[in-house]
């Protein structure tokens, strides 16, 4: 093969890939716009009754049932894409998704982001308290209570304004309302109609609504910003509006007539900002979100420190335990580890917050675990798993020379471990101890998913507010790395202080 020959290969192959790369490339970027005639929805299966799944899986609820007929009056398909919440807002601006359906209220504040449909329901939120809690009657009362909202809704924002009160957060409706079954909440502020069918259909026990309702709001569909199909969509709803389709969907689901809906959003459809000025807007936002941001990154520290020493101490028992010649002891620390290295820890932490309360009101008593006692329990017994290899792997990579030369100058097994075999295989143990530190580190985002407002839940609630997610969540990320590097320097250092070679070479 000739020198030209092969150039003239090689530019064929580096233009084939390069062409690839922008195929491929096109295709994510435009994998949320509509293909053909089809609209990819985004939807929260877990608020009943407007979207949840049916014993067999399958998608149904109210706002299920209004979009299939709008986009079948429209003449667009539908392909519905599960997504929580408070990732709908930023993956609309993304254009990943081209509406959203989860009953979503039409506020001013996401107007500014975002382009809503006409109104297609009217709702207001709604206190929800224990069926056994007589001291809550109305709003007033939630004065200096515990409160339980989902995050980004505007059950959240109205309970920023009840004074003296402990906001929790929440990712989705059920573990708001678990929280409070569970007693780890004195009230929950959420949609009236949703508590209703969830106590009437019976998977609400122990829960009532009390007072009159807090707020009038309206429903609409969200869109991205200049849209091309939100004139089909509000056409759509005027479709089943006027058909009678809607009022059939609404019966069912509500058994009663509906009220009359305004025709156009109480709430005007703001445009976005472009260029310089978004970019300074960005920046202002960057900045007045870093004091919020740092405190939380100051509770991640906190929490990881806690758990990694909780864990050290579990960890090296086991570990050690793991070394003994005869069961059941091994046997049960084998265990152990293979549990909690087997299962994920955002599993583990839904059971230890969520579940054991649960599970001690089945046995006739009240159990309660505020969310730091939770994050770390969930926290340290997942490292001590993982650390419990590193100390077992450390020991036995000593040399069994060492143990039976220690034993022949006259030393216990206990005084062995502890002045020739730990001191050596703490510096080969020091590193994966180190690996460990950081993975907890970048963890501790998972206990965002009770609450507990760690740098992660700190981002998330921001986001909630100004629904800015690449600024805010960049911003994040950047602390996550500040603080990873950070501590990868700090255990650097030390495992060169523990080498005996270089303070040897020192002196």
């Amino acid at each position: 093969m000739t020198r030209l020959t092969v150039g003239l290969w090689l530019r064929q192959l580096v233009f084939g890939f390069s062409l690839s790369c922008l195929l491929l490339l096109s295709g994510c970027i435009t994998n949320g716009s509509t293909a053909g005639n089809t609209l990819t929805v985004a939807t929260e299966p877990t608020f009943p009754p407007f979207e949840f799944q049916s014993a067999s899986g399958e998608l149904q609820g109210f706002d299920i049932d209004l979009m299939n007929a709008i986009t079948q009056s429209a003449g667009f398909k539908v392909k519905y894409q599960n997504m929580p919440f408070a990732g709908m807002i930023p993956a609309l601006q993304a254009q990943t998704v081209d509406a959203a359906v989860a009953a979503m209220t039409i506020t001013a504040e996401r107007a500014k982001t975002i382009s809503f449909s006409r109104p297609y329901f009217k709702s207001g939120l709604a206190i929800v308290t224990r069926t056994d809690n007589q001291n809550i009657t109305n709003f007033d009362n939630l004065k200096n209570k515990t409160i339980g909202v989902q995050i980004g809704t505007t059950g959240a924002q109205k309970a920023k304004s009840i004074p003296g009160s402990e906001i929790r957060t929440f990712d989705d409706s059920p573990l708001t309302l678990q929280a409070l079954i569970n007693g780890n909440v004195d009230a929950v502020l959420n949609d009236q109609v949703v508590i209703l069918y969830g106590i009437k259909s019976g998977n609400l026990k122990g829960l009532k609504v009390v007072s009159s309702l807090l707020t009038e709001e309206f429903y609409g569909i969200p869109t991205p910003k200049g849209s091309p199909n939100l004139q089909a969509i509000n056409q759509g709803i005027e479709t089943v509006l006027k058909n009678g389709i809607y009022a059939k969907i609404y019966q069912k689901w509500f058994g009663i007539q509906p009220p009359q809906l305004p025709e156009k959003s109480p709430i005007e459809n703001q445009a976005a900002e472009k260029g310089v000025s978004q970019l300074f807007t960005s920046l202002s936002i960057i900045f007045k979100s870093l004091p919020t941001l740092l405190s939380g990154a100051l509770v991640t520290l906190e929490l990881t420190a806690i758990s990694v020493l909780l864990g050290m101490i579990g960890g090296t028992l086991i570990g050690i335990v793991r070394l003994f010649p005869t069961p059941p002891l091994p046997w049960i620390a084998r265990a152990y580890v293979d549990f909690f290295r087997g299962t994920p820890l955002l599993v583990q932490i839904f059971m230890i917050y969520f579940g054991l309360p649960a599970l001690a009101q089945n046995f006739g008593f009240t159990f309660t675990l505020n969310r730091l006692a939770a994050a770390v329990i969930a926290l340290s017994l997942n490292s001590a798993a993982y650390i419990a290899e590193v100390v077992r792997a450390g020991i036995q990579s000593i040399e069994p020379g060492q143990a039976e030369a220690s034993q022949s100058l006259g030393l216990t097994s206990v005084q062995t471990m502890r002045y020739v075999i730990f001191p050596q295989a703490l510096r080969r143990m020091l590193p994966p101890l180190g690996n460990e530190f950081i993975s907890l580190l970048k963890d501790t985002s998972l206990v965002a998913i009770i609450g507990f407002e760690e740098l992660f839940r700190k981002g998330q609630l921001i986001v909630a507010e100004n629904y800015r997610s690449f600024e805010i969540y960049a911003t994040v990320a950047l602390v996550y790395l500040f603080l990873t590097l950070l501590s990868s320097q700090a255990f650097s250092r030390f495992e060169r202080s523990l080498n005996p070679i270089k303070e040897n070479t020192k002196r």
